[in-house]
C-alpha cells in the first residue's frame, strides 16, 4: 500500500491544473494507512469520547474495526450512522443544531476531508480564511485593513441559513467538475443524506450540511468558492481607472503655497524681522490648508474599486464608489445566490453602511477614519498618514457581554456595575480557578489583540480580577482586603503550589493588553504543502506492536483504550497508574483485558 502522504502529494500537484479531473479516488479507501493516518490526526479531540446514536466513541479503536469498515466500503454496503443533534448556545441568546456523529463516521470523513482538501485547497480564493489551513479570523481581519484603505462603503453580507440551506445536488454537481469517480460521489451522497436523531426520532435531511461533521466546513468551502469566483470576476468588470482624477481644489492650494514661497525667497533678505514673521505664519497657514484637502479627487465618479472578505459564510465588502454602485451590487448577488447556489442573501441584515460608520465583521468594528494627523516623511514634506486608513475596534458590549456570561458582573437597580464572585467556582482547587480566570482573560485578549482599542481590556481585567478575589473570598469566608493580603506575593497576585523541585506560585494574569499592530499574517501558499511522509506516529506503532502493555501477552489483537483527561484518573487501580507515569491518554489492551477493565476486573 502507498503512503497516504505520497499519494495527498500526487493529488495537490495535479490540482493546480484547473483542467484536470481526478478519478479513482475511492480505491484509497481500501488503504489502511490512510485509517491509521485519520486516527492519529483526530484521537486528541474530546468530543470522540461522546456517544455518537450508534452508542460507541473512539474506545476499543483497533486494526480489526479498520478492516470491517474496509470491507464494507469495498461492497458499498456502508452506510453512515444519523448523526445525534445537540444544541449549543449562541452568543445572542439562541441555540446552534450540532450533530455528533459516530466515531467510524468521523473516520471516513476524515479521509474524505484530506483528499477533497488536496484537490481543492489549491483553487481557493486569496479572500476565502474559513476552515482552511493556516487561516484564520486573524487572518481575514488583517487582510481587511491591509486592503480596506480608502473604501467608502460597506457592504455586510449575510447569507440566511447557510449551513442549513446548501443545496445537495448544487454541491454535487460542483464536485463531479473535477471528479468523476461514482463510488467516491456516492459516498458523500451517502453522507449528505445520513439524517439525524433528536428526541430519539430520525429525521431526514434533504439540504444542508451536518454541523458537526468533520468534512461539513470543506464541503461548505467548496460551495462558497462559486461565490467567492463570481466575485473575483465582478470585480475586474466594477474596477475602473488606474487613480483618481487630481482633486482642483488641491492644485488651486498648491499653487498659493508655491506663490508664497517663490515670493518670500525673492525677498526675503529686505523684509524686516516683523514682517518676515507675519509672511512665514501666512505660508504655514496656506500649508495646513493645503493638507486640509486631498490630493485625488475623492468624488472621482470615474474611479471605482471593489474589495472582498470572506470567513465561513460571514463575508464583507468595501466599495469606492456611490451608494447606487453598492444597491446594485447587493441586487446583483442576491440573484447569483438564488439562481446559482439556491441560497438567500438577508435583505434586512445584509447593510450598506458609510465607512466613516462602523461595521460588525467577525466580533469586530471596522471603520475608515478620516484623519489630519500629519507626519514628516524622509524627505522632510509633512504628509497626512492615517486618512482614509481602514481601523479594526473591539465593541465594548463584547467585553461587558462576557462579563456576564461568565456572571462576574452584576449591575445595581440605580445601575451601578460591581464585580462579584462566581459561586459555580467555589467548589474548585484555588489552582483551577485562578487558570480558569487567567484563560478567560488570555482568550479575550488573544482574539482582540488586533484592535485599536484593546487597551480598554483593563476595564474587563478589572472587574474580572475583583471578581476573582470575591469569589475567593466566598470560599474562606473573608474579606477581599484580606483575601489579597494572603495571595500576594512579590507584589502580584498568585497561588502558591508545590512541585517536586519546590514551591512555585501560579500568577494572575499580568502580561498587559498591547496592540499587536505588525502580526505575521499567515498566508496559505498557491500550492498547499503536506508534510512529507516522516513514518508512523508512536500511537500507531502501539496499535500495531501486537503486545498487550498491560498484562505483556504478544502476538494479540489489540484494542485502544481512550480516557477524556488524566486528571480524572485516581491512581488506584495498576492500569491508572500505568497511564499516569507515562502521561498518556491511551493505553494497547488485548480484547481480554479490554473487556476486564471495563468490568472492573483489571487491578
Amino acid at each position: 500500500m502507498r503512503s497516504p502522504d505520497v499519494v495527498l502529494n500526487n493529488l495537490v500537484s495535479k490540482s493546480k491544473n484547473e483542467g484536470y479531473v481526478f478519478d479513482r479516488l475511492y480505491r484509497n479507501l481500501y488503504n489502511p494507512e490512510f485509517y491509521l493516518k485519520a486516527y492519529a490526526k483526530i484521537y486528541s479531540k474530546l468530543g470522540n469520547m461522546t456517544k455518537g446514536s450508534d452508542g460507541n466513541t473512539i474506545d476499543g479503536f483497533s486494526l480489526k474495526r479498520i478492516d470491517s469498515l474496509i470491507d464494507s466500503l469495498k461492497n458499498e454496503s456502508y452506510q453512515p450512522k444519523p448523526s445525534r443533534r445537540v444544541y449549543i448556545p449562541k452568543s445572542n441568546g439562541k441555540k446552534r443544531p450540532l450533530g455528533i456523529p459516530s466515531f467510524d463516521d468521523k473516520l471516513i470523513q476524515e479521509i474524505i476531508r484530506m483528499i477533497l482538501e488536496a484537490i481543492y485547497e489549491g483553487t481557493f480564493q486569496e479572500s476565502s480564511h474559513g476552515f482552511r489551513p493556516n487561516r484564520s479570523c486573524h487572518t481575514a481581519l488583517n487582510q481587511v485593513k491591509r486592503t480596506f484603505t480608502g473604501i467608502r462603503w460597506f457592504i455586510e453580507g449575510d447569507i440566511e441559513s447557510f449551513f442549513d440551506r446548501i443545496d445537495h445536488h448544487v454541491l454535487v454537481n460542483i464536485l463531479t467538475k473535477r471528479i468523476r469517480d461514482d463510488k467516491f460521489i456516492r459516498l458523500i451522497w451517502k453522507f449528505l443524506k445520513a439524517g439525524f436523531v433528536e428526541d430519539w426520532r430520525f429525521h431526514s435531511t434533504y439540504s444542508g450540511t451536518p454541523q458537526g461533521g468533520i468534512v461539513s466546513p470543506l464541503l461548505s468551502n467548496i460551495y462558497l468558492n462559486e461565490l467567492d469566483k463570481y466575485i473575483v470576476e465582478y470585480m475586474s468588470r466594477f474596477n475602473k481607472a488606474e487613480k483618481r482624477a487630481i482633486n482642483k481644489e488641491y492644485k488651486r492650494r498648491e499653487y498659493l503655497v508655491y506663490k508664497q514661497r517663490k515670493k518670500l525667497k525673492a525677498c526675503w533678505d529686505d523684509l524686516p524681522l516683523e514682517r518676515k514673521q507675519e509672511e512665514i505664519k501666512k505660508y504655514k497657514a496656506l500649508k495646513q490648508s493645503l493638507l486640509a484637502v486631498d490630493f485625488a479627487d475623492p468624488m472621482d465618479s470615474n474611479y471605482k474599486r471593489m474589495r472582498y472578505v470572506r470567513y465561513a459564510d460571514d463575508f464583507i465588502i468595501g466599495v469606492i464608489g456611490s451608494k447606487e454602485d453598492c444597491l446594485k451590487i447587493k441586487q446583483d448577488l442576491t440573484v447569483f445566490l438564488e439562481d446559482k447556489l439556491k441560497l438567500g442573501l438577508s435583505q434586512d441584515k445584509t447593510l450598506i453602511t458609510n465607512s466613516s460608520n462602523k461595521a460588525r465583521f467577525l466580533g469586530y468594528d471596522i471603520q475608515v477614519k478620516r484623519s489630519s494627523h500629519t507626519k514628516t516623511d524622509k524627505n522632510g514634506n509633512l504628509r497626512k498618514t492615517q486618512n482614509v486608513r481602514c481601523k479594526l475596534y473591539m465593541p465594548a458590549e463584547k467585553w461587558i457581554n462576557k462579563l456576564k456570561e461568565y456572571k462576574a458582573l452584576k449591575i445595581t437597580k440605580d445601575g451601578k456595575w460591581k464585580a462579584t464572585h462566581r459561586s459555580y467556582l467555589i467548589n474548585h482547587d484555588d489552582l483551577e480557578i485562578i487558570s480558569m480566570y487567567n484563560a478567560e482573560i488570555r482568550g479575550m485578549y488573544n482574539y482582540y489583540k488586533l484592535a485599536h482599542n484593546v487597551h480598554r481590556l483593563n476595564y474587563f481585567y478589572y472587574f474580572m480580577k475583583y471578581s476573582f478575589l470575591r469569589t475567593l473570598g466566598a470560599k474562606y469566608r473573608s474579606s477581599v482586603a484580606a483575601i489579597y493580603k494572603r495571595f500576594k506575593h512579590n507584589g502580584l497576585l498568585g497561588i502558591p503550589y508545590k512541585t517536586k523541585s519546590g514551591m512555585k506560585t501560579r500568577y494572575f494574569y499580568k502580561d498587559g493588553f498591547q496592540r499587536v499592530d505588525n502580526e505575521v499574517v499567515l498566508q496559505c501558499d498557491t500550492l498547499p504543502k503536506f508534510v512529507k511522509y516522516i513514518g508512523r506516529t508512536s500511537l500507531i506503532d502501539r496499535l500495531s506492536a501486537e503486545k498487550c502493555e498491560y498484562c505483556g501477552k504478544k502476538d494479540t489483537a489489540l484494542e485502544m483504550h481512550h480516557i477524556r483527561k488524566l486528571k480524572d484518573l485516581k491512581g488506584k487501580s495498576l492500569w491508572e497508574q500505568h497511564m499516569i507515569a507515562r502521561q498518556r491518554k491511551t493505553l494497547a489492551l488485548c480484547v481480554s483485558c479490554h473487556k476486564d477493565l471495563h468490568k472492573g476486573k483489571l487491578n
